[in-house]
C-alpha cells in the first residue's frame, strides 16, 4: 500500500509554526507573567503583537492580490455569535487566570515551563469533550448565525484599503494608550521579571 502524496504544505506549516513559536518565546509571550500583565494593563505586548499581525497580514494579502500574485480565495468561517461569545469567555477566563492560551502553552512547554503542560493537557481534554458532546451542543453552537463568508469590507460596503487603514489607526491608538498605561503602571514586564527570583543566602538568613 502506497502512502498518500503530500504537496509540502504540511512541512511548510510545521516550519512556520516553529518560527512563530520562536518569535513568541523571543518576545516573552511564552511566559504567563507577561501574558497576565495584559489584563492588569501593565504590559500591552499581547495586544500589540496581535493587532500588528492582523494589520501586516491584511496589508500583505491586499498588496499581493492587487499585484495579481495571489488569486485564490481565502477561507472565511461563518460566525455563530453565541458560540463565539461562550468560547471567548472560556478562553479569556483561562488566559487571565493561568496566563496561557493554546498557542502560548505549547511555546511555554517547549521552553521548559512544566505548568504549560497542564494547559496543553486541558486543551486536548476540552477538544475531546467538545467533539464527543457536539451532538448535544450543536443547537447552541449553530444559533445566532452571522453573515456567511462575509469580509469586513463587503459587510460595510467599503474598499479593502479603507478597512485596513481603519484597523491600522486603531492599532496606532492602542500603541499610544498602551504605552502611557505601561509607563504609569511601571511596565512593561522586563526580561528579568520573567525569570523566577531566587533568594540568596543573605536573604534567607534575614
Amino acid at each position: 500500500m502506497s502512502l498518500p502524496a503530500y504537496d509540502g504544505s504540511a512541512w511548510a506549516a510545521l516550519v512556520l509554526g516553529i518560527l512563530f513559536g520562536l518569535a513568541l518565546e523571543g518576545g516573552g509571550l511564552g511566559s504567563p507573567r507577561k501574558l497576565t500583565a495584559q489584563f492588569t494593563f501593565r504590559d500591552f505586548t499581547v495586544l500589540k503583537v496581535m493587532l500588528t499581525a492582523v494589520v501586516t497580514c491584511a496589508l500583505g494579502l491586499w498588496l499581493l492580490r492587487s499585484a495579481g500574485i495571489v488569486t485564490g480565495g481565502v477561507y472565511i468561517p461563518t460566525p455563530y455569535y453565541w458560540a463565539f461569545l461562550a468560547g471567548g469567555a472560556l478562553i479569556g477566563a483561562g488566559f487571565a487566570v493561568g496566563g496561557y492560551c493554546p498557542g502560548t502553552s505549547t511555546v511555554g512547554f517547549a521552553a521548559g515551563r512544566l505548568d504549560a503542560l497542564v494547559f496543553m493537557a486541558d486543551m486536548v481534554a476540552g477538544v475531546g469533550l467538545f467533539a464527543g458532546g457536539f451532538s448535544w451542543l450543536e443547537p447552541f453552537y449553530t444559533a445566532a448565525q452571522g453573515p456567511e463568508r462575509q469580509t469586513m469590507d463587503g459587510l460595510l460596503g467599503l474598499p479593502a484599503w479603507a478597512v485596513i487603514l481603519a484597523v491600522a489607526g486603531m492599532t496606532a491608538a492602542v500603541f499610544a494608550v498602551g504605552g502611557r498605561l505601561e509607563r504609569k503602571l511601571d511596565g512593561p514586564i522586563s526580561a528579568s521579571d520573567l525569570v523566577p527570583v531566587e533568594k540568596n543566602d543573605a536573604e534567607v538568613r534575614t
